[in-house]
């Protein structure tokens, strides 16, 4: 067996756990119901509109925007295409699995864990190096077709998806802004702590180029 594959598999798992913690802290976020991260308040929003589940919308939407990479001549990855179906699925499979919140303590704590355990997912399948989701490659693309810093449109997009999903009923509360706030910090942390060193002569397994953790950690 060649020496890289042992590192190939831990690269894989990362990601796919990484990937499927990502839509389960989103789905603690969504029972919390003390406001979401910016695109799943947009999602929400869209849920509402149609009747289709969250994580469904999450996928139609993920797969829209990645369409978006093409005229922006951004490389998508495993990494990029295994996070548009899989963040939905393992959201709308923790909706259905968590019972309603009802008291504040209770919504607090899933709020407080939904965050956490979003900066964890964020490190790993960022650390996996497969490729950026689609949304974080959106802003990178942005930013090197436009010139502008990544930090203005991440904010550009950000602001945008949240007025838009706020005004078809999406969820924006203290938990919005504190995931604002925190993700950054709890992101770089987490990517540090899972970045495992590039195996010798590994191969070109597919994942976008660039640095897509610019896209999450630059604010």
């Amino acid at each position: 067996m060649s020496t890289t594959t042992p590192h190939l598999v831990r690269r894989l798992i990362q990601l796919y756990v990484g990937l499927a913690l990502y839509g389960a802290s989103s789905g603690l976020l969504v029972v919390a119901g003390l406001g979401l991260e910016p695109w799943n308040v947009l999602h929400q929003g869209l849920a509402e509109l149609t009747g289709m589940s969250i994580g469904v919308v999450s996928i139609f939407i993920g797969a829209a925007v990645l369409l978006l990479w093409i005229p922006l001549r951004q490389r998508p990855g495993l990494g990029t295409v295994s996070n548009v179906f899989v963040v939905g699925l393992a959201m709308d499979g923790t909706l259905a699995l968590m019972p309603d919140a009802h008291a504040l303590a209770a919504r607090i704590a899933l709020l407080v864990a939904g965050i956490v355990l979003n900066g964890v997912a964020t490190g790993l399948y960022i650390a996996a190096k497969f490729g950026p989701g689609p949304r974080d490659g959106l802003m990178t693309g942005l930013h090197q077709r436009t010139g502008r810093s990544i930090r203005l449109m991440r904010t550009l997009v950000e602001v945008a998806v949240v007025a838009t999903g706020f005004a078809f009923g999406g969820t924006v509360g203290v938990g919005t802004v504190l995931y604002a706030l925190a993700i950054g910090p709890l992101a770089q942390f987490f990517l540090r702590l899972f970045t495992a060193a590039p195996a010798p002569s590994e191969g070109g397994v597919v994942a976008a180029g660039g640095p897509p953790e610019q896209a999450i950690l630059q604010r």
